[in-house]
């Protein structure tokens, strides 16, 4: 869920502790610090009283800086910071009840307990699977860690890790080619594990700034934004969805290759063995730089296998640099940009459409899909649910095996040839849902986010398109969108676009305009066209209730003008407006939208909403 999003949720003191450090940020001068004072200078009173869409943009300009403050944290080595934040970064964890987040966090010091007494173990084996260059790399961190900790001890002071002793420390593991798991695994088996209680934990992680706290709801938020953050805190460059996908593509024994050098068992199922690799934290970097290829491959054949992951496997063609950390990066950047992309692919109703056919085909992926993500809800195959989760059509069948998507394929008439994936995401796509979800894009005639987001239209095509989907909107409100008497009015000169009948001779008359540029100015060009319309109707013995311009936004002169008309009932209304009355409609008590609440000048979105809800 996106940070703005949280943070209309909340109240101001659920907020409080995330703002205090936001102000401390800002009052050491940083880096985007002129932005920063930008977008403050309309606010007289500071932060607080700044709305909550500027403090995500805030958050984002000191991101920097909040994240050497999450690092500066890790010196208090009894908080278990790293334990906590791993679990809440995982996929799927960052809305969770406070019950969910114990039994998590319960879970995952159990699973660390068991492995630190198979290392020790291992440690001691002369027969281990360990090689004896890995047990050496084990015991060379294990010395230093061991020497950083005890040397306050013995010098009479609290035993810590200081922020220079814990920066060698992250370049030693770095160097050694230790995942996150592999250095937890040895911090711990040092510092013994002591349970924290679940409100010392949420208080903690509260005043730290990375989780928001609902009282009300008893429950915990984890903003996209901030798992992002804390993700390149532990060092993990990409989403465990994005390497999962990436993992797949490699053959059972290249991923055998990657699990032994990270003492991984080799006993366990394809599958399994690519979720261990996901939960060691095993560096995406690293993984792609050494692991996945075979012995003493040259370096121009490293670059060959990376660019056919990437076309064949990922789908990324032309990945940019010409070294192959160049190519890694480029990969990260990609996957990030996919992650912070709003973008779905496939419309609302199609993948709600998709996620019921998938239960109907394959019973078990509901129980599926909650384990993987650890997911709390009984039933969880739901559109809205998911995306409050930053879970995707994609992400949800990169989890389904070969077999089971072929089979779901042929039971639901999906296109055979070509990639599985795709072939379904297409299947799905529902164009009309599409469209009308992308309203505003076609009233602003943008081209480029209608294509990004997976519409492909000529420019010329757009006017009457978007008049089509207004006369969709207007309908699904209960309105009769009638083309029998429109068309009995029209004449070659003139010509209006949406004509609603309201019965007893009253009707509504809607003009659709779109522009691409910001703020709709042509008040003398669209008044003509409206006041002509209006005598062909008055002729015609009908009285005009209202009439209603839709356009993409309205300029001040515009609204100035319409204000000045004498002559019009008119009333003005932008395509997000629009949108945003027909969703609020489909869970009103209406089932005719209530025409009477068109009473302003500039339709009131706020008002009418909140109409709808009564």
């Amino acid at each position: 869920m996106k940070l703005e999003k949280i943070l209309d949720k909340l109240g101001s003191i659920e907020k409080n502790s995330f703002i205090k450090i936001i102000d401390n940020i800002i009052s050491k001068s940083p880096k985007n610090g002129k932005q920063i004072d930008k977008i403050l200078s309309s606010s007289d009173k500071g932060l607080k009283s700044v709305d909550n869409q500027n403090i995500s943009k805030i958050f984002a300009l000191t991101e920097l800086e909040f994240q050497d403050h999450i690092k500066s944290e890790f010196q208090e080595i009894t908080s278990q910071l790293d334990i906590l934040i791993d679990i809440i970064i995982r996929d799927g964890n960052c809305i969770m009840k406070q019950d969910w987040l114990s039994r998590l966090y319960d879970t995952e010091v159990k699973h660390l307990k068991s492995k630190i007494k198979f290392l020790n173990a291992d440690f001691e084996n002369d027969k281990s699977d360990l090689s004896s260059s890995r047990k050496r790399d084990y015991k060379i961190y294990k010395s230093c860690l061991k020497t950083a900790y005890h040397n306050d001890i013995e010098n009479n002071r609290d035993a810590k890790i200081t922020s220079d002793e814990l920066s060698i420390m992250i370049t030693l593991s770095e160097q050694l080619g230790l995942s996150q798991e592999e250095v937890k695994l040895i911090n711990y088996s040092i510092l013994p594990i002591k349970k924290i209680d679940i409100q010392d934990i949420i208080k903690g992680l509260k005043n730290i700034g990375v989780i928001f706290y609902s009282n009300k709801e008893n429950t915990i938020y984890v903003a996209d934004e901030m798992v992002r953050m804390l993700r390149g805190v532990r060092k993990k460059e990409v989403a465990e969805k994005f390497y999962r996908r990436t993992l797949k593509l490699l053959r059972e024994p290249i991923i055998n290759q990657i699990g032994r050098e990270h003492n991984i068992d080799r006993k366990h199922s394809y599958s399994q063995k690519i979720e261990e690799i996901i939960k060691e934290g095993v560096s995406f970097t690293n993984l792609l730089l050494e692991d996945i290829y075979k012995q003493g491959s040259t370096l121009t054949e490293r670059k060959k296998t990376l660019n056919e992951l990437c076309e064949k496997g990922l789908n990324i063609p032309n990945l940019k640099g010409s070294t192959l950390d160049d190519k890694i990066n480029s990969l990260i950047h990609h996957f990030e940009n996919v992650e912070r992309d709003e973008k779905v692919g496939i419309s609302l109703d199609g993948f709600d459409k998709m996620l019921t056919e998938l239960n109907i085909s394959l019973p078990k992926l509901n129980k599926d899909i909650r384990e993987q993500f650890e997911l709390q809800d009984e039933y969880v195959l739901k559109a809205d649910f998911l995306l409050d989760y930053n879970i995707k059509p994609r992400d949800i069948l990169d989890l389904i095996n070969k077999s089971d998507l072929r089979k779901f394929i042929k039971e639901n008439g999906v296109k055979q040839r070509g990639d599985d994936i795709l072939n379904i995401l297409e299947h799905y796509k529902d164009v009309e849902n599409l469209f009308l979800e992308n309203f505003e894009n076609v009233a602003y005639r943008n081209l480029n986010l209608l294509k990004d987001n997976g519409i492909t239209i000529k420019e010329s095509e757009l006017g009457i398109k978007f008049e089509e989907l207004t006369k969709t909107i207007l309908d699904s409100i209960g309105f009769n969108v009638d083309e029998t008497l429109k068309n009995s009015l029209n004449t070659k000169k003139d010509m209006m676009d949406i004509l609603l009948n309201l019965g007893n001779n009253e009707i509504i008359i809607v003009e659709c305009k779109t522009s691409k540029e910001k703020g709709y100015n042509k008040f003398s060009t669209v008044s003509r066209q409206l006041k002509s319309y209006q005598n062909l109707a008055l002729k015609n013995d009908l009285r005009i209730v209202k009439i209603l311009l839709i356009a993409p936004e309205f300029s001040d002169d515009f609204v100035t003008d319409c204000e000045m008309d004498t002559e019009m009932n008119l009333s003005l209304i932008t395509a997000a407006t629009l949108s945003n009355i027909a969703d609020a409609f489909k869970s009103s008590k209406y089932n005719e939208f209530p025409h009477v609440l068109f009473r302003d000048i500039v339709i009131n979105e706020d008002r009418i909403l909140k109409a709808l809800s009564k």
